[in-house]
Order: structure tokens, then C-alpha cells, then sequence
């Protein structure tokens, strides 16, 4: 049987896997500027804390879902360096994953924040 690593290791790599996307991938720095934008005007509008809750989840889902789309491109560019259909489609399902999700926080984003803001002019 194969001995398994200790948990802290497990999460040393899973960290190391967060900081090497941030610092190598563009798209996730955008992801996190708009997650800090909405952390800001969260505590001056004074969201409540089921909008709070909200916000939390679709920040976690792009999030997550943008890391994941770096391991696909990864395994893909891995995998082969020839332009192949199906590389190509993995990475464009990959992508449009994190587009999909992106799209549902914006949206949902102007129904927590827009009611706010019309109400502060």
C-alpha cells in the first residue's frame, strides 16, 4: 500500500497551486480586483449578511472555477503542442465555465449593489 503524504503537505500544494496561478495568470488578478471591489462597496453599502452570503458564493465559484480552468490549460498545453479539435475544446469549455459563472455574479452583483446605490442618489 502506498504511505500517504501528511494533510499539511496536501494543503501546501493545494496553496502553492493558488499562488503560482495568481502570479502567473492574468485573469485571476481581474477575478480578485472585482472581488475586492465588492468587498469595499459591501461595507459602505452595507449589504446584509444573506447578500453577504451570496456574494461569498459566486466569488468562491469564479474563483474556483478560474483555478481549474489553469490546470486544464495546463494538462492540455501538456499534453500537446500541436493545434488539435479536442485540446481546443477543452480549453474553450474550460474557459467558458469561468465566463458563465463571471456573467451570473455580475448579474447578480447589480441586483444586490444597483438598489443600493440608486438609493444613495
Amino acid at each position: 500500500m502506498r504511505k500517504h503524504e501528511p494533510l499539511y503537505r496536501s494543503f501546501g500544494y493545494a496553496f502553492q497551486g493558488i499562488w503560482n496561478t495568481i502570479r502567473e495568470e492574468r485573469n485571476i488578478k481581474i477575478h480578485l480586483a472585482a472581488t475586492a471591489l465588492v468587498v469595499i462597496f459591501g461595507s459602505i453599502l452595507h449589504i446584509s449578511k444573506m447578500e453577504w452570503f451570496v456574494c461569498a458564493i459566486f466569488i468562491g465559484l469564479v474563483i474556483s472555477l478560474e483555478l481549474v480552468n489553469t490546470a486544464v490549460e495546463a494538462v492540455v498545453d501538456l499534453a500537446t503542442e500541436e493545434r488539435k479539435p479536442l485540446a481546443k475544446k477543452a480549453k474553450d469549455a474550460a474557459a467558458g465555465a469561468v465566463l458563465a459563472a463571471a456573467i451570473c455574479a455580475a448579474f447578480v452583483g447589480l441586483v444586490i449593489f444597483l438598489p443600493k446605490l440608486a438609493a444613495l442618489l
